[in-house]
Parts: structure tokens; C-alpha cells; sequence
């Protein structure tokens, strides 16, 4: 783990108009220090260019948000063109964007995103020099038929398998059991480790050791203040996607100051 970098990635999903998304990360940037953890926000479109610039102006006043990082929650994997509702990769980059968040379930289930377009778009980002958080996960149905370890390493391969080791060195991945999100369900410290170790071996068996050392794997299943110590302090838990806390200032700086 001392290679790897340690995450707390924020994902507000469809949440926050955008006054009140510049106020949560004006606390946000008062009330977290340069650490050990990077802290990547995850916001939706309207609020990309005014978290860069405020992120951009602390820096320059001397505040200490070097460790605070911009990423969209989805792109494109075209350069331009006929795709209504949709951004390209050039358009984040133009507002300041490093990450994006790509295979998130819920893109998968609610908008039918599959292995074979998420390879691309996350072929397109890495090109361009966005990094990509690629998520990966199943459902309680899998998870009960004890195939959730086939199901995840078919995601990796069909959605990232096919990058390059330069490439794939750029990649975050986000472990989300689905059947923990939302459903009252709380994957167990030790079924999170669990999991994350055998996204690493697949990792290891594809790219070699030294790559999967160096890769950070990020817990995505309800992650809040009073399970988050717990989880980041196991071996291959690299820190957490963070969904419904990750819109509390107390919360998230909580889950923040767990590392």
C-alpha cells in the first residue's frame, strides 16, 4: 500500500444546484488540509468550471488544496459531433477536469452501458489524459450464486483489459457491490477486502505485480463516517466512492480524516 495512492473520491450523482454545490466545496476546501489522502469531487456537469476556478483560487491564494482533484461523471468516447446530451473529453479537459467516473452502476443498469462502449470511452479518456475511475461490481442476485468474482473479472476484461500497461497505470478502479448501495445491506469489512484482493490478482495475472501494487482499488458501497476507518484500514482497500455522504461537509470530511 505505500506505492498506491489513497482516495476519497466524492460522487454527487444528479444532486445539488449549483449555488449549493459552490458553497459545500467552499467548506470542503476550508476544512481539509494537503494529506496523505487525495480528495477527487465528482460533480455533475454545471458545477465543473466553478469547482475548477475555486479550487484554482485557493491554490493561488496559498490555501492547501493541492490534494483536491475535479472529475466529471461521464464522457464521451467520440471527439465531437451529433450526440445531443452528451460531453466530450475535450470539453472537460477545458474546464479542468483530471478523472472522470466511468461504469458506475447505475450508468450500466439506467442507461444500458456495456463492456464494449466503456472500453472505449475509457480508451478515448486515457488518450487525451483524462484518468478514468472505472467502476466495477454485481448485484445481490450474482453475489448469491457465488459467480461475483467471474462476473467482476469479465467487466475488467472486456471494459479494461485491452489498454496497454502504460495505459492501464493511469486507471482507478472503484469496487461497488451493488447489493450494498441503497439496500440497507453493508458489505463487511473483510468481504470488501476480499473482493478487492481478487480484482488485484486478476490485476497481477494481466499486468504484473508491479502494476497491481501501484493500482488503487476504491470501496463503493455506502461508505459513511463510522464504517470508513474500517474499511480503508484493510490491505487492498485503497479508499472509497462516496455517494450519499459525500454531499455532507461534516460527513465527508469525517470519511476523509479515516485514512
Amino acid at each position: 500500500m505505500e506505492n498506491r495512492l489513497q482516495i476519497a473520491a466524492g460522487n454527487w450523482k444528479m444532486n445539488k444546484t449549483y449555488s449549493e454545490g459552490i458553497e459545500l466545496v467552499k467548506e470542503l476546501i476550508e476544512r481539509t488540509k494537503e494529506g496523505r489522502a487525495m480528495v477527487i469531487l465528482g460533480v455533475p456537469f454545471i458545477h465543473l468550471k466553478g469547482v475548477a476556478d475555486l479550487i484554482a483560487s485557493a491554490d493561488s491564494t496559498g490555501g492547501q488544496t493541492s490534494s483536491i482533484k475535479l472529475a466529471a461523471q461521464n464522457c464521451h468516447y467520440e471527439e465531437k459531433g451529433a450526440f445531443t446530451g452528451e460531453i466530450s473529453v475535450d470539453m472537460l479537459l477545458s474546464v479542468g477536469t483530471e478523472y472522470v467516473i466511468l461504469g458506475h452502476s447505475e450508468r450500466r443498469e439506467h442507461f444500458k452501458e456495456s463492456n464494449e462502449i466503456l472500453s472505449k470511452k475509457v480508451e478515448h479518456a486515457i488518450s487525451k489524459g483524462i484518468a478514468p475511475i472505472f467502476c466495477c461490481g454485481e448485484s445481490l442476485r450474482i453475489r448469491k450464486a457465488k459467480i461475483h468474482v467471474d462476473f467482476v473479472s469479465n467487466q475488467l476484461n472486456e471494459g479494461l483489459f485491452h489498454l496497454s500497461k502504460e495505459a492501464f497505470s493511469k486507471v482507478v478502479i472503484a469496487y461497488e457491490p451493488i447489493w450494498a448501495i441503497g439496500t440497507g445491506e453493508t458489505a463487511t469489512p473483510e468481504q470488501a477486502q476480499s473482493m478487492h484482493k481478487e480484482i488485484r490478482t486478476l490485476i497481477e495475472r494481466k499486468y504484473g505485480k508491479d502494476v497491481a501494487q501501484n493500482t488503487s482499488i476504491l470501496y463503493g458501497g455506502s461508505v459513511k463516517p463510522d464504517n470508513a476507518k474500517d474499511l480503508f484500514s484493510q490491505p487492498d482497500v485503497d479508499g472509497g466512492l462516496v455517494g450519499g455522504a459525500s454531499l455532507n461537509a461534516d460527513d465527508f470530511v469525517a470519511i476523509i480524516n479515516s485514512f
